[in-house]
C-alpha cells in the first residue's frame, strides 16, 4: 500500500463504514434478552409518515413498495403519495432514507450483547420511541417492540426497520422521517469528525520505522499459574504469571487486565513480548465479564451487569495488588505498570487514581439524547455512572505509570472536578474504533488526564477495538480458537503489524521510566513495508487536535 495513494483511503474508509455498520447492527440486538412471547396477531395496516412537517397517511404496503422499489417513475410505488414527496427530495438525501429504512438493525450475531448487555435496551428504546409513534402520537410499548424484534429474529438472519414496522400489530403508527435523517446526520457529523482525524493525522511527513520483533515460540514460554482465594468470589482468582529469566534493574512488574469479554489468551503475545523484555508479568482473569460469560449472554443463559463487573474487577485488582504485596504472588517488584485493554484500561485509571468529573448524569442526558452509535462506550460509561460504581480508592504505593489499549472515559473524565494523573500514561487507539474512538477517547483522555509530561497517546491507522486482540496459533485475522472469530472488519487491517507496534511502542515508554525521559515532541511513523503508519502524540498536540 502507498502511502497517502487514494486507493488506500478508500479502503480505510470503506473498512471503517463497514465495522461502524457490524458494531451499530450488534449494538442493537443488546435489547434481545428477553423471553419469547406470542406473536402479534395482526400487524399494522395504516403508517403516518411525517416528512419536511407534513404528516402523510399512507399503507404499509405502499412503504414496502416504496422502500424496495424506490420512487422512480417505473416502479411499483411511483403513482403513492409519499413517492410524490419523495421525489421532492434530493436524490441523495432520498437514496440515505431509502437506505436507512432497509438497513438491518440487529443480526441473530450480537456484539451488543457482548458489549453492553441489557442496560443498554432503555437509551436505544428511548430513541427509538422518537422515531416511531403509536394511536395519538403515545410512545411505543417497549415490551411490545422487544417482543416483535425476538420473534423477527427467530425467523430471520437480520431485521431492518421496514420489518419491524410490518409486523407491529398496532392499527396505526407514526414514522417520523425527519427526525429519522436527523439522526442520520448527526451519524454523518461524527463520522466526519473521525475521519477528519485521519486525514489530518495522515498529512504529518512519517519517519521510517521497523517494528518487526523476534518472538519467542508459544511453547517454549510457557506462564505460570497462581490460584489466590479472595473474599469476593466463590472460587479462586486465577493469575497467570509471565517471569523473565532476567529480571530488569528498575524493580517495575506488569499488572495486564483484559477488556469484556477478553480473556488471559487473548493477550499471551502481549505478555510474552513484556516478558522477554525483561518485565514480569501477571496476567489476570475476571470471571463474570470474561469470555465465558459473554458466550452464557449470546447463549441467552445469563444477562450482564455492568456495574457489577466493574465492582468485581475493581476488588480483583486490589486482590492481586494485595498478594504481590504480602508475597502471596510470586512476582518480584517494588512499583506496577497497570496494563489494560477497554474495560481493563478503565479499571486501570480507576484503579490509579483518576478522579471523575463532576456532573457525569447530566452529561449522559446529553450524550444519550440520540441514537448513540458513533461512540459504543457511551452507553456502557453511563450504565457505570447510573449503578454508582465510578470511585476511586486510596492512592495506591508503588504505581509507576498506568497504560490503556482502546480505553475510553470521555464522558468520566471531563467536566469540574477531574483530577488528572500524575504518573505517566500511555494511551493506544485505531482510526477504526467505532466503540471507542480515539478523538473523543484516548485523545480525549490524553488532554484531560495526561498530566505528567511522558504521558502521550498512540493512534494507529487501521486498527480497530479488536485489534489487540490475539489467540496462539492464530496467523491472520480470522483464525485461531476464538469465541467470536471476529473478521477483518472488525479486527481492522494487519492486526498482526499493529499488535508488533502496540509492543514497540509499548516497551519504548517502560524503557523510559526510570530516567523520566519523555518525547518532548509529536512524531508520526510509518513501517519500512508501509503498510502500517501511526503517531505518537503528547498532549499539547492532543488538545490541539481535540480544540480542531
Amino acid at each position: 500500500m502507498e502511502t497517502g495513494s487514494t486507493t488506500a483511503e478508500g479502503r480505510a474508509l470503506l473498512r471503517g463504514r463497514l465495522t461502524g455498520r457490524c458494531i451499530a447492527i450488534g449494538l442493537m440486538s443488546s435489547l434481545l434478552l428477553y423471553p419469547l412471547s406470542v406473536w402479534p396477531a395482526r400487524a399494522s395496516e395504516r403508517v403516518e409518515v411525517q416528512i419536511d412537517g407534513i404528516v402523510l397517511p399512507i399503507s404499509v404496503d405502499e412503504l414496502s413498495a416504496l422502500v424496495r422499489y424506490g420512487s422512480a417513475d417505473n416502479s411499483p410505488a411511483a403513482r403513492t403519495e409519499l413517492a410524490t414527496w419523495m421525489r421532492l427530495l434530493d436524490p441523495a438525501s432520498r437514496d440515505g432514507l431509502i437506505r436507512l429504512l432497509k438497513a438491518p438493525v440487529l443480526t441473530r450475531r450480537s456484539l451488543g450483547r457482548q458489549l453492553l448487555g441489557s442496560w443498554g435496551a432503555g437509551p436505544l428504546l428511548d430513541a427509538l420511541g422518537e422515531l416511531i409513534r403509536v394511536d395519538q402520537g403515545e410512545r411505543i410499548n417497549s415490551a411490545l417492540v422487544l417482543s416483535v424484534l425476538e420473534q423477527l429474529l427467530e425467523q430471520q438472519e437480520s431485521v431492518s426497520t421496514l420489518d419491524v414496522l410490518e409486523a407491529l400489530p398496532n392499527e396505526q403508527l407514526r414514522l417520523d422521517l425527519d427526525a429519522l435523517l436527523k439522526a442520520a446526520s448527526r451519524w454523518r457529523r461524527e463520522l466526519k469528525r473521525h475521519q477528519s482525524l485521519t486525514a489530518k493525522l495522515g498529512k504529518a511527513p512519517a519517519q521510517m520505522q521497523g517494528i518487526a520483533i523476534q518472538e519467542d515460540l508459544p511453547q517454549a514460554r510457557l506462564p505460570q499459574f497462581t490460584a489466590l482465594a479472595v473474599p469476593h468470589r466463590d472460587q479462586p482468582l486465577q493469575v497467570e504469571r509471565w517471569i523473565p529469566n532476567r529480571v530488569r534493574k528498575d524493580r517495575t512488574w506488569i499488572l495486564l487486565m483484559p477488556g469484556l469479554g477478553g480473556e488471559p489468551n487473548h493477550f499471551h503475545w502481549l505478555a510474552r513480548a513484556l516478558m522477554q523484555a525483561g518485565w514480569p508479568v501477571a496476567l489476570v482473569e475476571h470471571p463474570g465479564s470474561d469470555a465465558a460469560a459473554v458466550k452464557a449472554l449470546l447463549e441467552g443463559r445469563q444477562s450482564f451487569n455492568g456495574a457489577e463487573a466493574l465492582q468485581q474487577r475493581l476488588a480483583d485488582v486490589a486482590a492481586v495488588l494485595e498478594a504481590q504485596q504480602t508475597g502471596h504472588l510470586d512476582i518480584q517488584g517494588d512499583e506496577v505498570v497497570l496494563v489494560g485493554h477497554s474495560l481493563g484500561a478503565l479499571t486501570a485509571l480507576l484503579v490509579g487514581g483518576a478522579r471523575p468529573g463532576n456532573g457525569m448524569l447530566q452529561r449522559c442526558d446529553q450524550a444519550l439524547s440520540g441514537l448513540p452509535l458513533t461512540n459504543l462506550s457511551e452507553l456502557l460509561q453511563c450504565e457505570l455512572a447510573a449503578g454508582g460504581v465510578l470511585k476511586i480508592g486510596p492512592p495506591l504505593p508503588g504505581l509507576r505509570a498506568v497504560v490503556g489499549l482502546n480505553s475510553f472515559g470521555g464522558l468520566i473524565w471531563s467536566g469540574a472536578g477531574t483530577v488528572p494523573l500524575s504518573v505517566p500514561m500511555l494511551l493506544f487507539g485505531g482510526t477504526l474504533d467505532l466503540i471507542t474512538p480515539p478523538l473523543d477517547e484516548q485523545i480525549g483522555l490524553l488532554a484531560s488526564l495526561g498530566n505528567n509530561p511522558a504521558s502521550r497517546v498512540v493512534v494507529v491507522e487501521g486498527a480497530s477495538h479488536f485489534s489487540p486482540i490475539r489467540v496462539d496459533g492464530q496467523a491472520v485475522a480470522a483464525e485461531g480458537d476464538d469465541l467470536f472469530r471476529l473478521g477483518e472488519e472488525l479486527v481492522g487491517v494487519n492486526p498482526l503489524k499493529v499488535q508488533q507496534v502496540i509492543s514497540l511502542e509499548l516497551v519504548r515508554f517502560l524503557q523510559q521510566l526510570p530516567s523520566s525521559e519523555s518525547d518532548a515532541g509529536s512524531a508520526h511513523f510509518i513501517d519500512a513495508s508501509a503498510s502500517t503508519r501511526w503517531h505518537r502524540l503528547n498532549r499539547r498536540s492532543a488538545r490541539d487536535l481535540q480544540s480542531q
